[in-house]
């Protein structure tokens, strides 16, 4: 059996393999994630088709960067009041929609518990958001 060694970067997967946990390194067909189109139909199946190219260019950034950015778009958003409360509130706010995507997306895998959790999470923040955008926060 012939060695592809030279086709390939050292560390990196052949084409159309999974490493542990993400897409494959190469190719344009999409992996087949846990909870994700397996048994999606309608609606469900075309937020999931429409999130996934946003879900690659999330993937390709660097970790700290998404862990990194909302926190920091989080404390802005937190910490201005008076005159500029309502830049607060737009930040809050894209804040809660990232969230509110992601636990939209990562729905069907969850478990009740984590539901219920994810969601008061994205209905305290969305509280958040309007009370900063009224100006009483």
């Amino acid at each position: 059996m012939a060695s592809n060694k030279g086709d390939r970067k050292k560390g990196s997967m052949p084409s159309g393999v999974r490493g542990p946990g993400g897409p494959p390194s190469t190719g344009a067909s999409r992996p087949q994630v846990r909870g994700m189109s397996t048994g999606s139909t309608g609606a469900r199946l075309r937020f999931e088709e429409m999130s996934y190219p946003m879900l690659r260019r999330l993937h390709a950034m660097p970790r700290w960067l998404i862990v990194v950015l909302p926190a920091v778009l989080l404390f802005g958003g937190l910490i201005l009041v008076n005159d500029l409360s309502w830049l607060g509130g737009i930040l809050l706010a894209v804040v809660w929609l990232f969230i509110a995507w992601l636990t939209a997306l990562s729905w069907p895998a969850l478990t009740p518990g984590s539901r219920l959790f994810r969601a008061l999470v994205v209905l305290a923040l969305g509280g958040v958001v309007v009370l900063k955008f009224l100006g009483r926060f």
